[in-house]
């Protein structure tokens, strides 16, 4: 049984930094992609950020220049590297991996940006 788990949210101040972590237990095979959403209240979940095998990464706009995705393939693990934090940033982040057989969530995990 494949699980994601993510670490590394928490409370901070406007133009602080986070650092979100990522990392599958179990048996996991051919990850094509991994991905960060973020989900706020009375929000609809959206995608922040991807990177795929090969390393190449995209980022929604708001988030572009403030935020970096990176992955450690030895240990099926994806980062999320976040600075410059702002209030609108708060949400429940999760991670995605894309695999040839299926989607894996993580559980996600809580950031909150005070003004």
């Amino acid at each position: 049984q494949v699980q994601l788990v993510e670490s590394g949210g928490g409370l901070v101040q406007a133009g602080g930094s986070l650092t979100l972590s990522c990392a599958a237990s179990g048996s996991i095979f051919s990850i094509n992609a991994m991905g960060w959403y973020r989900q706020a209240p009375g929000k609809q979940r959206e995608l922040v950020a991807t990177i795929t095998n090969g390393g190449s990464t995209n980022y929604v706009d708001s988030v572009k220049g403030r935020f970096t995705i990176s992955r450690d393939n030895a240990k099926n693990t994806v980062y999320l590297q976040m600075n410059s934090l702002k209030p609108e940033d708060t949400a429940v982040y999760y991670c995605r991996y894309w695999t040839r057989i299926g989607d894996y969530w993580g559980q996600g995990t809580q950031v909150t940006v005070s003004s």
